[in-house]
């Protein structure tokens, strides 16, 4: 396959293959050469420039487009800078390339997740500056890092400092999920991340003896009872044509631990899930379940969380909500069908939403398979480049908002 000569190449994508070509891999991202990129950009765009930094050696980019009435709340445009790791073994094309093929798609790790939107944001700015438009609300656009690690050391800082409360924000958009078919995907809400370790305890011994009580024995049990739970999750699902994935609670076992010979039986053994909790769970009804089937296996069976979110808020996709109203009057505008969901896994919105501010996912590849963390992750250049033009439409909308009741 060739590629096609740099002259026949809109500078949107030059621009964005540029962007992929930084290694932010995790688990050690260069976000040093990030950051320095997108100082180049709002210098370029004539914006101003913030960084913060929430954790040592962890800092978020504020590029900042200042509104004509700065007292209104302002639109937050977030997006991350890590990627996930890669195993290039499986992969086409060096995933740090960035290389286009002949048909147009660009093979990189970050692709769809989320650099393109980071782009499409800055090169809608760009456009929308160049034409001479204002607006009345500021535009921020945020570029954080640690997302791909559950954002701990990102957003989750973040919207708890002063920097943060002194953006105003009073709605933001955030990543979502690539759309195979001809609609495109907005995300209202979200599941929450509970990542628990069980550890169950028991009678160690001799391999060769029937042992009563060991450890593999309860945990089995719990393994059951979380998988029995799965299924059912799983079923209801599949019975119902008109659930998707997010509004039900997922749950793997991503992790088994213990024993030291083939010829021991351990005095503990310990198994870890990712559940993913659907938003309209009840969080305590749902961790006393929890406890209940650790109770049921026996003594000396507990677990613990690794991570914890409680806290899921929906931003309500209907027009009695004056940002949603905006943003899906745009896309009507552009004859775009949305399909409203709720999102299967978690995004940095989860903790924009938890401080009260309404925020939505979206990243406007349609007609693209969803390759997010995937071997070959890729994007045709046309829909990168709609996505210019879409969030172009869009930005004009949600920035022209009028002031809502109670707004200065």
């Amino acid at each position: 396959m060739t590629t096609k000569g740099p002259e026949s190449e809109h500078p949107s994508v030059t621009l964005f293959r540029q962007y992929l070509r930084i290694r932010t891999v995790q688990p050690n991202p260069d976000y040093g050469a990030a950051i320095a990129f997108l100082e180049e950009r709002a210098h370029q765009l004539g914006l101003s420039c913030q960084k913060v930094e929430v954790a040592p050696g962890f800092v978020i980019t504020v590029l900042t487009w200042l509104g004509t009435n700065p007292t209104l709340p302002s639109i937050l445009l977030n997006s991350h800078t890590d990627v996930v790791p890669v195993f290039k073994e499986h992969w086409h094309h060096d995933p740090f390339e960035a290389f286009k093929d002949s048909e147009g798609y660009i093979y990189a790790r970050g692709a769809q997740d989320m650099k393109c939107v980071s782009i499409q944001y800055l090169e809608a700015v760009r456009r929308l500056k160049s034409e001479g438009h204002r607006f009345p609300r500021t535009i921020h656009l945020t570029f954080v890092p640690d997302e791909e690690v559950g954002g701990h050391k990102g957003m989750e800082l973040f919207v708890k400092r002063p920097e943060f409360q002194a953006l105003r924000a009073g709605f933001a958009l955030d990543e979502g999920l690539a759309n195979p078919t001809d609609a495109f995907t907005v995300f209202y809400s979200e599941r929450s991340p509970w990542w628990i370790r069980v550890t169950s305890t028991g009678k160690p011994g001799h391999a060769s003896r029937f042992i009563e009580d060991t450890a593999a024995e309860k945990l089995h049990k719990v393994i059951s009872s979380i998988l029995a739970f799965r299924e059912k999750e799983k079923q209801r699902l599949q019975a119902n044509p008109h659930l998707k994935e997010g509004a039900v609670t997922s749950v793997n076992l991503t992790k088994l631990e213990g024993g030291v010979a083939y010829n021991v039986v351990p005095a503990a053994m310990s198994a870890s899930f990712d559940f993913r909790v659907a938003p309209d769970v009840d969080m305590k009804a749902f961790e006393k379940q929890l406890e209940t089937w650790c109770r049921e296996a026996g003594e000396g069976v507990t677990f613990e969380f690794a991570q914890k979110f409680t806290e899921p808020r929906m931003t309500r996709p209907d027009d009695s909500n004056p940002w949603w109203a905006a943003f899906s009057g745009a896309c009507k505008e552009m004859n775009l069908t949305l399909e409203p969901q709720i999102f299967p896994a978690a995004t940095d919105s989860r903790y924009v939403r938890a401080v009260g501010i309404p925020a939505l996912g979206f990243s406007p590849m349609n007609h693209t398979p969803v390759l997010l963390h995937d071997h070959n992750e890729r994007l045709h250049e046309a829909v990168f480049l709609r996505g210019v033009d879409i969030y172009t439409r869009l930005l004009s909308a949600l920035a022209s908002v009028p002031a809502m009741p109670g707004e200065s």
